[in-house]
């Protein structure tokens, strides 16, 4: 990315966009939009406290509001202006909500995409020089014992969330042969880092251990092997995504893993051995207290390894640094 661009980030506002933000401001000079309808995922909180960190950042970053299961009109083309890079987080991402209401996330993520392609295929098909779709690691289904799944793998969607990204990976890839857009496909799993809703699941670990409050830990139907993920920080996730900017092949798909899986009774234990406290817990039978769900999710980072990126600190440093972040930011944390 040699000279100064115009990047548009989608959900900026979010978790892991926002830390995206903070590492293009860090490490770039580019200028950023970002385009978020600032619902229950976006919280501008998160933006605003990154732009504390340095008051010359402030004038590279521009937030427009949108929703984008509507098309982006004229008035917003004008609001962004033009730009060199796409970088789609946006997306409705709760699992269990999913389950319940299918069609919502069909509109939220493949006709969002799609509308989001559209406005790149008419309105920055000139200048742009990459558009990156971010998706999950759910799309390839659950993991056996000892199989990582590498980027072009079958597909097999254990809920509507992983479904609905899968089908915009697709309109990606369509939008890329069809018009010959510069178009690449990420797919990462369970991140985590400061900022994070207080719901989810190592927030909530933080918040419990603290409280002396018992943790639920999910598990095989006979509560003896808890599930287990390649754990990575949202720190780690952003460099990636910068490394990927001038490291890539149009068309191609790229796996952002963790430095090396661990389940979800070790990653309790670690948490409580920083914090110095007790750990009460209880093993929960994981699909039956949560359908469509799986147990072991994992990804091959051979590819990213390869190409010169992994990541740079350990999992366990890593859970070391959010742990002492979120106990000096109580703000994060379920009250």
């Amino acid at each position: 990315m040699k000279g100064k661009k115009r990047i548009l980030i989608t959900g900026g506002a979010g978790f892991i966009g926002h830390q995206v933000i903070h590492r293009f401001l860090q490490d770039t000079d580019h200028d950023i939009v970002v385009l978020d309808r600032l619902d229950t995922s976006g919280n501008l909180n998160r933006i605003h406290e990154v732009l504390e960190l340095d008051p010359a950042w402030k004038s590279r970053v521009q937030i427009v509001w949108h929703d984008l299961k509507a098309p982006v009109n004229e008035v917003l083309c004008r609001q962004i202006g033009t730009v060199n890079y796409i970088i789609h987080l946006a997306a409705g991402s709760h699992v269990d909500r999913s389950i319940e209401y299918p069609m919502e996330f069909v509109m939220d993520n493949v006709v969002g995409t799609t509308n989001l392609l559209d406005f790149a295929r008419t309105h920055c098909r000139d200048e742009l020089d990459l558009f990156l779709y971010f998706s999950t690691d759910e799309v390839f289904g659950p993991a056996p014992n000892d199989v990582r799944y590498k980027e072009w793998d079958r597909y097999n969607s254990g809920n509507p969330y992983s479904a609905s990204k899968a089908g915009a990976e697709e309109m990606c890839l369509a939008y890329c042969n069809t018009y010959k857009m510069p178009i690449i496909v990420t797919h990462t799993m369970n991140v985590f880092g400061v900022r994070q809703h207080p719901e989810k699941f190592i927030p909530l670990l933080i918040q419990k251990i603290r409280d002396g409050e018992e943790v639920t830990i999910h598990s095989n139907a006979s509560k003896t092997k808890a599930g287990s993920r390649f754990y990575i920080n949202t720190d780690d996730v952003a460099s990636a995504v910068l490394f990927l900017m001038d490291n890539h092949k149009i068309g191609d798909k790229y796996n952002i893993v963790g430095e090396r899986e661990m389940d979800n009774l070790e990653l309790a234990q670690t948490v409580a051995k920083i914090m110095g406290k007790e750990l009460k817990y209880s093993m929960v039978d994981f699909h039956s207290s949560r359908p469509g769900h799986d147990l072991r999710y994992a990804l091959c980072g051979e590819k990213m390894k390869e190409a010169g990126w992994e990541p740079s600190v350990s999992v366990t440093e890593r859970l070391k640094e959010v742990v002492e972040w979120s106990l000096e930011n109580t703000r994060w944390l379920r009250k």
